[in-house]
């Protein structure tokens, strides 16, 4: 599995704790920690958050990256660059459910999480459910086809 993560400068402190994490549940399963991508931003210093939401959304839509995360200060910003993407299905998650049920029923391929909204470890456990949840298909695959299209 290859991620893809980006941010802002509202969401860079974030992204570094979820990152640690997942390398490190990536290390646990024997998976390749390099398979975590990190496109930036590298700072808190201000820049323009639909480039990185677009170049992870393009990345994931190309195949590049089988999944991405997104986080800026709300993850309003980021989900709707993202979804402008043929083939994303950014989900905008606040809490592990949310997490989980944008994986079972809309397959989602892009998590979104705002940085002024969930703590580190919140984001860490969303982030960890996401990853950890599977897509149920049957009649949700009916409904991702109808967005898709």
């Amino acid at each position: 599995m290859k991620i893809v993560i980006g941010c802002d400068h509202a969401g860079y402190e974030i992204k570094q704790s979820v990152k640690l994490a997942l390398r490190a549940s990536l290390m646990k399963k024997d998976e390749d920690a390099t398979h975590l991508q990190d496109i930036g931003c590298d700072s808190l210093d201000s820049v323009h958050y639909p480039e990185y939401g677009k170049t992870v959304a393009d990345w994931v839509a190309s195949k590049d990256a089988d999944y991405g995360i997104l986080i800026c200060g709300t993850g309003i910003g980021m989900s709707m660059v993202a979804n402008k993407v043929k083939g994303i299905r950014a989900a905008l998650c606040h809490d592990v459910y949310t997490a989980m049920m944008a994986r079972q029923h809309n397959n989602a391929n892009i998590l979104c999480m705002g940085a002024r909204v969930v703590t580190p470890y919140q984001a860490i456990n969303i982030a960890n459910t996401f990853f950890e949840t599977d897509f149920l298909g049957g009649r949700h695959e009916v409904r991702v086809k109808m967005i898709d299209s």
